[in-house]
């Protein structure tokens, strides 16, 4: 398949599990820093290293996430704990499966 020029820039999950997943994917390498603006609520955010921006949001009635698969690269040296080199399948605390490429 020939690449597009389209790329992913923001993805945002949203969860009743907000430190969960911040701690998930946080241990995969995702350093997130806690955000609000003015009366929103509060979450996470961060830039991964091709400038996408990944946010983790409190659910609410009128925003959920739905069945989403994702697909990570990571250093699997400083993933905690630590993950050996190659394709991990993984489940996120919302049950959401992440396919992590730890090199």
């Amino acid at each position: 398949m020939p690449p597009t020029a389209a790329r992913v820039m923001l993805l945002v999950l949203y969860t009743d599990r907000l430190e969960e997943c911040r701690d998930f994917y946080g241990a995969l390498g995702v350093e997130f820093t806690p955000e609000r603006h003015g009366q929103g609520p509060r979450h996470y955010a961060a830039v991964l290293a091709d400038g996408t921006v990944f946010e983790v949001y409190p659910a609410t009635a009128e925003r959920r996430t739905g069945s989403v698969r994702l697909g990570l690269q990571v250093d699997g040296a400083t993933a905690e704990p630590p993950l050996e080199p190659g394709r991990h399948l993984m489940t996120d605390p919302d049950g959401r499966v992440v396919e992590v490429q730890a090199s």
